[in-house]
């Protein structure tokens, strides 16, 4: 297969303390609870691929978009209080990217389908929120606020009848950004 029809792996390397001291734990895919090898997570280093981190097991809970770097006090840039509890690698994608949006749970009220970046939905489409979504190509990250702030959440392929049955509840996402092969 060539490279350009496989999935590159990705590494990522978890230390219990600030500055890369201290455990490490390196992974290479989807971890759902870390906890029985590191009591806390303090920094980490992306040494390939991209990944999201989760606060909670099971990749449930608030979620951070990590790309290749190093990231030497980890919980306090990104506003964790504890510690990275699970993550999930980004499998590289090559080719279209499309998602439709719906205004209401359940594929429900106005719809629009998306293959670009969209950096607010109130303004592009006249919508006022996205409650669920169709993921047919790519990989997407979602944000709460339009300029792509606040929280996000990973979507990967699939139907997202409604964003609380994913531990989001009473979140609305203004904007969307592919990720891009550019990790």
């Amino acid at each position: 297969m060539s490279n350009t029809g496989m999935n590159m792996r990705g590494k990522i390397t978890f230390y219990e303390e600030k500055n890369f001291q201290g455990r490490s734990y390196e992974c290479m895919n989807d971890c759902s609870d870390m906890s029985s090898s590191l009591s806390r997570c303090q920094s980490c280093r992306v040494e390939s691929g991209c990944f999201m981190v989760y606060d909670r097991n099971n990749y449930m809970g608030n979620q951070y978009f990590m790309r290749r770097g190093e990231y030497s006090d980890s919980m306090s840039m990104m506003g964790m209080r504890d510690c990275i509890k699970s993550c999930r690698m980004i499998p590289m994608h090559r080719g279209q990217y499309r998602m439709k949006i719906y205004e209401n749970e359940n594929f429900g009220g106005q719809s629009h389908e998306m293959m670009e970046d969209c950096d607010n939905i109130m303004d592009r489409y006249r919508m006022n929120e996205c409650q669920s979504c169709n993921v047919m190509d790519g990989h997407w990250l979602m944000y709460e606020q339009p300029q792509f702030r606040g929280k996000m959440m990973y979507m990967r392929p699939g139907e997202y009848r409604n964003f609380r049955d994913m531990g989001m509840s009473g979140q609305r996402f203004m904007s969307m950004r592919r990720i891009t092969d550019s990790c």
